[in-house]
């Protein structure tokens, strides 16, 4: 083992919609009584949901597991119509959490919908982004470009495509390649689907390809976002693993490289990058770099339920890694 060198992705971690939802649960946690309820993972990290747990945050799969006016926070991936329409059977008190480009595709879909289109949903199935897409209008699901092939449509001439937001990019423009060619005025949505936090952070480990000879992402491995940020690592011939944290680390990884690169998915707060870096120097690493990269500035407006300010967990709260 001769690690030497440790490059850091930039961007990496928590993007705008992550900031917003864990914003969001700790102002419900100040502002409401307990306990508050969570339908499904807030986000897709299993520290973060840990740590909510013990904080008293109930993470359920089905409305009927929250009590009859309880407070009830949809995840940042989204709900479909039927699971608002249950919320409201229930009197619960709602706060929505979803990331505001995951409601974009949303409204795209009631749009097109209205408008007649047959629409194609880019996506992975039983992710709950893709569930809550989904129920807002009929569509029909492809996750490749053998699926394309089998598709079916009332009028080939009006057909549109929508994306989850946290795809690969380039595997996605194989899919609508495929699209367009079976359907050649196939329609896109105005704007790109994929959010800029996943473009950005494929981009910057296309980047760090050219530098690591082995790439760390840091992120839970149900997160749609961090296995895509692997796949596109592997793409460009270097080794990758999606790890939870430094204890699922193996050593026998880095037979053979000097230069270990790390980024994090959307959802993996920065002190688990500065934990993963610890345990690379303990190998042997002697210095760290990061790759440059223009800021990201986007943020979003949280809803008026809970506007009063509070301050974030230090545990959660985004932080640079020295």
């Amino acid at each position: 083992m001769a690690i030497r060198r440790i490059v850091l992705a930039k961007p990496r971690g928590f993007c705008a919609g992550v900031v917003r939802a864990l914003d969001i649960v700790e102002r419900a946690l100040a502002l409401f009584p307990p306990p508050i309820y969570v339908f499904h993972e807030i986000v897709h990290n299993r520290h973060i949901v840990e740590e909510f747990r013990r904080r008293g945050v109930i993470f359920v799969d089905r409305i009927a597991d929250v009590p009859e006016g309880a407070t009830c926070i949809f995840s940042a991936h989204g709900v479909s119509p039927h699971v608002r329409a249950e919320a409201v059977q229930r009197r619960l008190r709602v706060i929505d959490a979803t990331c505001p480009l995951v409601t974009k595709v949303h409204v795209e879909a009631v749009r097109f919908a209205r408008a007649g289109y047959s629409i194609v949903l880019i996506g992975h199935p039983e992710h709950e982004e893709v569930e809550g897409t989904m129920g807002e209008a009929p569509m029909q699901l492809v996750s490749s470009v053998a699926d394309v092939e089998r598709l079916h449509v009332e009028n080939p001439d009006r057909v549109v495509y929508l994306t989850q937001t946290t795809l690969s990019v380039d595997d996605t423009a194989h899919i609508v390649e495929a699209l367009r060619r079976r359907f050649p005025r196939l329609e896109a949505p105005p704007k790109d689907d994929i959010c800029y936090a996943t473009q950005n952070r494929q981009n910057a480990v296309k980047a760090l390809a050219r530098e690591a000879d082995l790439i760390l992402v840091i992120g839970s491995h149900n997160s749609s976002n961090s296995q895509r940020l692997r796949e596109v690592a592997q793409a460009a011939g270097v080794p990758a693993y999606v790890v939870n944290d430094e204890t699922e680390i193996e050593p026998a990884w880095f037979e053979g490289a000097t230069t270990v690169g790390v980024t994090a998915g959307a959802s993996a707060p920065e002190e688990l990058v500065a934990r993963v870096v610890a345990y690379l120097r303990a190998l042997g690493a002697e210095r760290v770099e990061e790759m440059p990269a223009e800021e990201e500035n986007m943020h979003f407006a949280l809803p008026p339920e809970v506007e009063r300010p509070v301050e974030l967990s230090p545990s959660l709260a985004p932080r640079e890694t020295a």
